[in-house]
């Protein structure tokens, strides 16, 4: 496993994003772990953040891409902040767009803020965490109303490794839909590896019990890596 996905892991843990118990899921699934992006709230967590984010994207994609999409709202600072480290880690300028829930009427019209999308663009979307894919039911026909536009993929920071609405996961399911990769950070598999017994502030995040948990959850609704 590469160091920067360690250290991602570590930081999901170190910034309370990355929990483990028994969670409630909007799908009503009871999850053993459960993440929140909304816990990253501080300018060095961003930072950090948009660090992650921009060497997952280097890696799957490269840098041959015009625009980091984040969808509203949590993609809004995920793609500012992974677009200003590109520019200090690669010395790449992207831009970033997203997307407004209203439509404005007056001024900066639209439903964009950020870049406008335009013929050729090659765009790279980029979100917290997808379990249903439905995010992008919503993103895909707003980005391809702009015009004759290329999306290179999709990066999220977490793959939960659960089913979707079938019986592939969501980032396998948005790939085989609409016809771009979708990758993460980390999957849940490299989180159990790298946490599993081992001491982490005084404590064991994924010990024997939670380690059940766990394969009990993806005996239930698990896919194969």
């Amino acid at each position: 496993m590469e160091s920067y996905k360690q250290e991602f892991i570590q930081f999901m843990v170190d910034s309370n994003v990355l929990k483990f118990g028994e969670f409630t899921l909007k799908s009503g699934r009871k999850s053993p772990f459960f993440m929140n992006a909304g816990a990253y709230v501080t300018g060095t967590q961003l930072r950090k953040l948009g660090e992650y984010y921009a060497r997952a994207i280097h890696d799957n994609y490269g840098l041959d891409f015009d625009i980091l999409f984040g969808p509203a709202y949590k993609g809004i600072p995920l793609s500012v902040a992974t677009a200003m480290a590109i520019s200090q880690l690669y010395g790449k300028d992207v831009k970033y767009c997203s997307n407004r829930k209203e439509v404005k009427d007056h001024g900066d019209v639209g439903i964009l803020l950020g870049s406008p999308i335009k013929d050729g663009d090659r765009v790279v979307i980029i979100e917290d965490v997808t379990t249903s894919g439905k995010s992008i039911e919503e993103t895909f026909p707003i980005i391809r109303a702009q015009g004759d536009v290329e999306i290179v993929g999709l990066i999220v920071s977490l793959n939960r490794m659960e089913r979707g609405k079938g019986e592939k996961s969501a980032l396998q399911e948005i790939q085989e839909t609409y016809g771009f990769p979708a990758n993460a950070i980390v999957s849940m598999n490299e989180v159990v590896e790298y946490l599993y017994n081992k001491e982490w502030g005084g404590k064991v995040l994924i010990d024997d019990d939670i380690k059940a948990a766990i394969d009990r959850y993806y005996e239930q609704y698990g896919i194969k890596a």
